[in-house]
C-alpha cells in the first residue's frame, strides 16, 4: 500500500504539485482506531488522524468505504504514516467550504433559516454548519425585537431567551473568516418585505392595525396589506410614536394602548428605507380646534402642573390642552421645582397662543 501511494504521488508531482492549504475530495478506503484513509485519486492517499481525527470523530467514525470526504492539506508527507500519505484536516476543510458558502449567500443576498441556540443581552446565537453566528438585537425584525421599557438588560435577556429553539429567516449581514465572525440580520429580510409591500400604501391611508408591542417611546403595530402581484394579504410592521398616540400629554404609551388591541391608524410617513409611521391622534378630534374662542393672549387662566422638563413646566389648562411655562421665568430649574409642585393648580397669564402649531406660552400670574 505504501509503495503504491509513493508511485502515484511521484506521477502527480510531475504534472502539478499538490500544495498545503488546498481542499481535496476523497473516498474512504479504510480506517483505524483514530485514523481514516482516503483515496485522493491521482494525488495518492490521504489520512486524517490524531487531533484532526478527534475533532470530528463522531462524524468520521460513521463513514463507510466509498463515502466522500473533503480534507484540507496540512502536510504533503505524513510525519506518522510517512512519505506518500497526505495529511489532511477535515475540520479546516469543512470550515473553509462553509465560509465559501457564506460568501456566496452574501453575494446573492439570499435568505436562509437558522436555529437559535442561545441568547445574551446583545442578541441571539446561532450556527451555520459548524460556524458560530450572531444575530444582534438591532438586526431583529419588529416582530421579535424585545419591546421593553428603559432598555432594561434583564428584561431584554428574558425576552430573547424565549426564542431559543426557534427558527429564524435571516440574511448574512457581514463576515470575517480570519476573525471567525459571522453577523446575521433578520431585519434585512423584513426590509425586503417592507419594500415590496410599502408600494401598496401611501401617506394618508387609514388602516386597521393591531398593537404588537409597547415601549416607552411608542407602540409597534402590524396591519394588513394586499399584495397586488400575488393577490394575497400580508402584514406590514409600523410604529406609532408616543407623540402620535393622543393629543394630551402621556407619560407612557400603555396609558393609551395595550398589546393585542385593535385600532384604526393613519399612515403619516413612509421613510426612504420603507419604514412606516402611523398616528392615532390624527384620527381624533383636535382639541386645539377653535381654541382661540376660549383663550386669548393676555388671559389669566388656572392650570395644573402636569410635568416638569428641562425646558420648563407643562401646564394643563383644559382637557388635552397644555401650555409651557419656560424655566427662564424662574431663573433656574431648582427654583422652578421649588415654586411649582406636580398636580398643584396655579394661575398663569397667556403670553403666546398659536393653534396651528399647538403652542401656548404661559407666564406666572403670581409673584415668583
Amino acid at each position: 500500500m505504501l509503495r503504491s501511494a509513493r508511485k502515484i504521488k511521484n506521477i502527480i508531482n510531475l504534472v502539478k504539485p499538490l500544495q498545503v492549504g488546498k481542499i481535496v475530495e476523497g473516498k474512504v478506503i479504510g480506517n483505524e482506531r483514530s485514523a481514516i484513509f482516503l483515496d485522493l485519486g491521482p494525488w495518492g492517499t490521504g489520512v486524517i488522524y490524531g487531533k484532526e481525527f478527534i475533532k470530528a470523530k463522531d462524524y468520521l467514525k460513521k463513514l463507510k468505504k466509498g463515502d466522500t470526504v473533503y480534507g484540507k492539506v496540512i502536510e504533503l508527507d505524513s510525519k506518522v504514516y510517512g512519505d506518500g500519505f497526505i495529511e489532511l484536516s477535515f475540520d479546516e476543510a469543512t470550515s473553509a467550504l462553509v465560509w465559501d458558502k457564506i460568501r456566496e449567500l452574501k453575494a446573492k443576498d439570499e435568505t436562509i433559516k437558522v436555529k437559535i441556540i442561545g441568547a445574551n443581552r446583545g442578541g441571539l446565537l446561532a450556527k451555520i454548519e459548524n460556524i458560530s453566528a450572531f444575530l444582534p438585537t438591532s438586526q431583529l425584525s419588529p416582530e421579535h425585537y424585545p419591546k421593553v421599557d428603559d432598555a432594561d438588560g434583564n428584561q431584554i435577556l428574558a425576552k430573547l431567551q424565549q426564542y431559543i429553539g426557534q427558527e429564524f429567516e435571516v440574511k448574512i449581514l457581514s463576515f470575517d473568516p480570519k476573525e471567525g465572525k459571522l453577523i446575521l440580520s433578520e431585519k434585512a429580510k423584513q426590509l425586503d418585505k417592507a419594500k415590496k409591500l410599502a408600494k401598496y400604501c401611501k401617506v394618508g391611508d387609514i388602516v386597521d392595525a393591531e398593537i404588537t408591542g409597547v415601549t416607552d417611546f411608542g407602540a409597534f403595530v402590524k396591519f394588513p396589506v394586499k399584495n397586488l402581484e400575488t393577490g394575497e394579504t400580508e402584514y406590514l410592521e409600523g410604529l406609532i410614536h408616543i407623540s402620535e398616540l393622543d393629543w394630551q400629554l402621556i407619560d407612557h404609551p400603555s396609558e393609551v394602548v395595550q398589546v393585542g388591541e385593535k385600532v384604526k391608524a393613519k399612515i403619516t410617513n413612509i421613510s426612504n428605507d420603507n419604514r412606516v409611521f402611523l398616528s392615532l391622534k390624527a384620527l381624533k378630534e383636535d382639541p386645539w380646534k377653535g381654541i382661540e374662542e376660549k383663550f386669548k393672549v393676555g388671559d389669566v387662566v388656572e392650570g395644573k402642573i402636569a410635568k416638569m422638563t428641562i425646558y420648563g413646566a407643562l401646564v394643563q389648562v383644559a382637557p388635552k390642552i397644555q401650555g409651557l411655562c419656560h424655566v427662564s421665568e424662574f431663573k433656574s430649574r431648582e427654583k422652578m421645582e421649588e415654586v411649582l409642585k406636580l398636580g398643584e393648580v396655579y394661575k398663569f397669564k397667556i403670553a403666546h397662543l398659536d393653534p396651528s402649531t399647538h403652542r401656548m406660552i404661559l407666564k406666572p400670574a403670581f409673584e415668583v
